[in-house]
């Protein structure tokens, strides 16, 4: 829940790892995560294989590199340390868009 509100914390991995969790010790949670009516619909996409939205691709690829650009250029000053947190926006952001494109159908 805390990666909702706050903009550093990503919200998709920890509701994978919550149902993740969910389905192998409860399910009463693991059905209340699924059938959420905020959460359950990205939750199910990913885990029945059909991809996740293109707007939250874009919309966490943005976030993604305006955060690390940030802290890139006015928070962190030791070059290997930027190195770093470059490299990781690299990885993530690879990583999200290799991911399926999920496309609403009519």
């Amino acid at each position: 829940m805390l990666g909702i509100f706050l903009p550093l914390l990503p919200t998709t991995p920890f509701l994978l790892l919550a149902a993740a969790c969910y389905i192998r010790s409860s399910d009463k949670f693991y059905h209340w995560l699924i059938a959420n009516r905020w959460f359950g619909r990205y939750i199910r996409n990913y885990r029945e294989g059909r991809g996740v939205p293109l707007s939250t691709k874009v919309i966490a690829i943005g976030l993604l590199w305006i955060t690390i650009g940030y802290s890139v250029f006015f928070m962190v000053d030791i070059l290997a340390l930027r190195i770093l947190l470059i490299l990781i926006a690299v990885g993530v952001t690879t990583h999200l868009v290799l991911l399926k494109t999920y496309r609403r159908h009519k």
